[in-house]
């Protein structure tokens, strides 16, 4: 099966990868001029990371991502308030388990479609189905036909726009927004600790990164930026509206913000939607059920979306409809419990009260002490699912 893939993310790739080793024809179309480079750094663990493995990725994964030490909170004059060792984290996960740019992990897994055709600056603006096929137009004018049509395209995913409905039908807005950006020669560096301050409402972190980077990411409640706001245009005025008052370093990350070359900003939201496939078309990743941001495991619930589909569509020996329905049957609970886990990280990131902010910290220090850190990142990192087997062609 010829199949357009809409989006060179993280579900993009992965989903290519694996047609390609079922036989299929995928074909990568990324409206950006290029792989993205920078960006904020992701937990990589569980299904993701045994996917990466079986793609033979994770020796190039390692050697660009991190294993952090420490996380630390801080107060508004940078005193330390509470602080966890990390090593329990990775000793229940038996090492599986790193810290990546998603900009390198996307790299790694762009890396892994070699042969694939890969297509930049362009993308998918309509999709007419023709009978058993779909005749898809691209925003550079040219059409041609595809068996299978993959919204791989994200949170605002332009697929799902055109073959589902508005996004506004299928978003659940969790109230509070996100900034990400990176800065060379940040004067503070803690390497290998994670470094936040957290007020009601609010929180500011750092990474040091190596070649004198530094990843920083702010986040916020609806109420310091508005509900209405949709991240169009230069966000750095309104990060100064919203975090201008901070203590601790928040003026001078603001100061550095103006060098960074790109700025991630966005509302934290997730993707419900009744069904993630039909009448040719399908959705993976972020398109078809964001989790959010700060659910943390995003990267790698799209990679097993991506894997699933694949493995589904091969089985299904060219029916859509087939395919569609046992990868939702395999993966919506699965899913759907992700993303009902992930709300309760809303409160732990932005606290809406004083009683929050200390719960948070009081919580850091109680996961703090191995005999009950241990125990609490094997269970909540641990995933109930098995990957499915699927032949290959």
């Amino acid at each position: 099966m010829r199949v357009a893939i809409n989006g060179m993310g993280i579900a993009g790739p992965t989903l290519a990868y694996w047609l390609r080793r079922s036989g299929h024809d995928p074909v990568l179309f990324e409206r950006a001029p290029a792989v993205r480079t920078g960006g904020y750094l992701i937990d990589f663990w569980g299904l993701g990371y045994e996917i990466a493995e079986r793609m033979g990725i994770i020796s190039t994964l390692r050697e660009r991502g991190y294993e952090m030490q420490r996380l630390q909170m801080v107060d508004r004059n940078g005193r330390e308030e509470a602080h966890m060792d990390l090593t329990p984290l990775y000793e229940a996960q038996r090492g599986r388990f790193i810290s990546v740019a998603r900009a390198d992990l996307a790299s790694a897994l762009a890396g892994a479609c070699q042969g694939i055709p890969m297509h930049f600056n362009v993308s998918i603006s309509a999709i007419t189905k023709q009978g058993a096929e779909s005749l898809v137009t691209f925003t550079d004018g040219r059409q041609e036909r595809f068996d299978l049509v993959v919204g791989a395209d994200g949170l605002h995913s332009q697929v799902r726009a055109l073959a589902f409905g508005p996004e506004a039908r299928f978003e659940r807005f969790l109230d509070c927004y996100v900034a990400a950006f990176r800065v060379r020669g940040y004067p503070h560096r803690d390497e290998l600790v994670f470094v936040s301050n957290t007020v009601r409402g609010r929180q500011a972190s750092r990474v040091s990164l190596r070649d004198d980077e530094t990843v920083v990411m702010l986040v916020c409640g609806t109420e310091r930026v508005g509900a209405d706001h949709r991240g169009h245009g230069d966000p750095r005025p309104v990060l100064r509206q919203a975090f201008g008052d901070m203590g601790w370093e928040v003026p001078e990350l603001l100061d550095a913000m103006d060098a960074a070359e790109d700025v991630y900003f966005d509302r934290v939201s997730q993707i419900h939607l009744p069904q993630w496939g039909a009448d040719g078309v399908a959705l993976v990743g972020d398109a078809a059920a964001c989790p959010s941001l700060l659910a943390g495991e995003g990267s790698g619930l799209g990679m097993l979306e991506a894997y699933v589909l694949a493995g589904e569509v091969h089985r299904s020996n060219g029916d859509s409809a087939r395919a569609f329905a046992a990868y939702e049957r395999r993966l919506r609970t699965f899913v759907s419990g992700k993303q009902k886990g992930a709300v309760w990280f809303r409160g732990f990131f932005a606290p809406q009260t004083d009683t929050g902010v200390m719960v948070r910290k009081l919580a850091v220090r109680a996961f703090a002490l191995p005999w009950l850190g241990k125990p609490f990142w094997a269970r909540s990192l641990h995933d109930d699912f098995t990957l499915p087997e699927y032949a290959r062609g």
